[in-house]
């Protein structure tokens, strides 16, 4: 058996539905709007639209797998990390963090795409080590 490649054609359309529903559910956990979400997928807001209507039989880039991979781990992490709904509040609130520079994680997101979002998982992952 391989390893897992986003590269592949074959694993992307594998990962696609899985992908693209945990996406769904974790924007709408976070109370993202369609721009939101749609934004930090990347793809644009009438494909968001037939996602989350399941109208869309596409398959995700390797860019948008990994933007669903990083902010499917920043939701477990946060999950992880707090027992109450700051969970789902911490997204969208303003952070001193040199990462997020006073923005809300989610705009930060959004203005630095996948490196940014790797950063936040990263630091949402440091914050549950301890470090």
């Amino acid at each position: 058996m391989a390893l897992q490649n986003f590269a592949s054609d074959s694993d992307r359309k594998r990962l696609t539905g899985a992908a693209i529903k945990a996406v769904l559910r974790l924007i709408d956990s976070w109370g993202g709007s369609n721009a939101e979400g749609a934004a930090l997928l990347g793809v644009s807001e009438s494909t968001w639209d037939r996602m989350k209507a399941g109208k869309w039989d596409g398959t995700l880039s390797q860019d948008q797998l990994t933007r669903a991979s990083a902010l499917i781990g920043v939701f477990k992490g946060l999950h992880l990390l707090f027992a109450d709904g700051m969970a789902d509040r911490w997204p969208r609130l303003a952070n001193r963090a040199p990462v997020f520079d006073r923005k809300s994680p989610i705009e930060a997101m959004i203005e630095g795409g996948i490196p940014r979002m790797l950063e936040t998982r990263q630091y949402v992952d440091a914050l549950r080590g301890g470090l």
